[in-house]
C-alpha cells in the first residue's frame, strides 16, 4: 500500500480524487483510517480504496495525516508505527544505506496547519515527516501547497513523493518551514479573504440596483480574470491600467485607501500568521 489516509475532510478527499484521476495513485495502493472501523468504510467506499485499522498502518509505504491540529496529540501515539528492526552482519553496507533500502520506518505526511516538522518527529518518534499546507482551491485541483521535510524524509524519497502528489492538485513550493505559518496566513486563507472582497463588491453592487444573482457572477468573474492578468503582470501595472486619469476607477481606489484597505489585509494575514505560531506553541 503506497499510501495511508488518517482523516479524510475536504481537503484530504480533494487530494486523494486528485491522485486517483490522474493516475497518481490506483484504488488498490490506498487506504482510509476513520475514528471507527464503520467510519473508515464510508469514507473508503466512494473512492474505491481500502478500509483501515490502526494495525493496518504498518502495510504503508507511507502515511498522510488529516485532521485537526487538536486531535493531534492524542492521536499520535495510536498512528506512530515503526517497522521491524535488523541486525545486519554485512560488510561494506552502512547504517544509512540499510535504513534507505530496508525502509524500516514509515513516512509521514502532515497538512496540519500550525505543527511543525520538530513536533511531528517528536509525537511520532520518527524523522521521516513532511509538513504540507495546500489551501481550498485544491477541491478544484488549482491549490498553491508549500512542503518543507527533515533531512531523513529527503533522504527515503518522501518529499519526493509528496511534491508529485500535491501535484495532481496544483502548484508545489518548497519553502524554509520559518516561512510556513506566513504562507498559511497569506496563502492558504487566501481563499477566504478574497470571498469576503467577492461578497463586499457584490453587495456594493446591489446597493447601486443590480440583481444580486447577477452582482455574485460578475464579482466572481472579476476576481477569476484579474487572477489571470497577474500571472503575467505586477499588481500595480494591473491598477494603472484600469485606472485612467479622473476616471471612475480612481475614484474608487481613493475610496478604498481612505478605508485603509492594504492596512486591513496586512492585519489579517499578521492575524492568521500568528494563529500560526500559537498552535505550534501549544504543542
Amino acid at each position: 500500500m503506497r499510501l495511508a489516509f488518517v482523516g479524510l475532510g475536504k481537503m484530504g478527499r480533494s487530494i486523494l480524487k486528485g491522485a486517483l484521476e490522474r493516475g497518481f495513485l490506483r484504488p488498490e495502493e490506498v487506504g482510509v483510517l476513520g475514528r471507527t472501523p464503520e467510519r473508515s468504510r464510508e469514507l473508503a467506499e466512494p473512492f474505491g480504496v481500502r478500509p483501515l485499522t490502526r494495525a493496518d498502518l504498518g502495510m504503508a509505504e507511507r502515511v498522510l495525516i488529516a485532521v485537526q491540529p487538536r486531535d493531534f496529540p492524542a492521536l499520535a501515539p495510536e498512528i506512530a508505527h515503526p517497522r521491524l528492526g535488523y541486525t545486519s552482519l554485512m560488510a561494506g553496507a552502512p547504517t544509512a544505506t540499510l535504513a534507505r533500502r530496508l525502509d524500516t520506518r514509515l513516512g509521514y505526511i502532515s497538512i496540519m496547519a500550525g505543527i511543525s516538522t520538530s513536533v511531528l518527529a517528536r509525537r511520532l518518534d520518527n524523522r521521516r515527516v513532511v509538513r504540507a499546507m495546500p489551501n481550498l482551491a485544491v477541491v478544484i485541483g488549482e491549490s498553491s501547497t508549500a512542503l518543507t521535510a527533515l533531512k531523513e524524509a529527503r533522504e527515503a524519497e518522501d518529499l519526493a513523493f509528496a511534491r508529485a502528489l500535491f501535484a495532481t492538485v496544483g502548484d508545489v513550493y518548497e519553502i524554509p518551514e520559518h516561512l510556513f505559518d506566513a504562507f498559511t496566513g497569506m496563502s492558504a486563507s487566501a481563499p477566504a479573504y478574497l470571498a469576503v472582497v467577492a461578497e463586499a463588491l457584490a453587495d456594493a453592487g446591489v446597493k447601486m440596483g443590480m440583481p444580486r444573482a447577477l452582482a455574485l457572477r460578475l464579482a466572481a468573474d472579476a476576481l477569476a480574470a484579474t487572477g489571470e492578468l497577474l500571472k503575467g503582470r505586477h499588481p500595480a501595472q494591473v491598477k494603472d491600467e484600469v485606472a485612467s486619469p479622473g476616471g471612475t476607477t480612481i475614484h474608487g481606489l481613493h475610496a478604498l485607501e481612505a478605508r485603509a484597505v492594504r492596512a486591513a489585509f496586512y492585519e489579517a494575514v499578521e492575524a492568521a500568521t500568528r494563529r500560526g505560531h500559537e498552535l505550534g506553541e501549544s504543542e
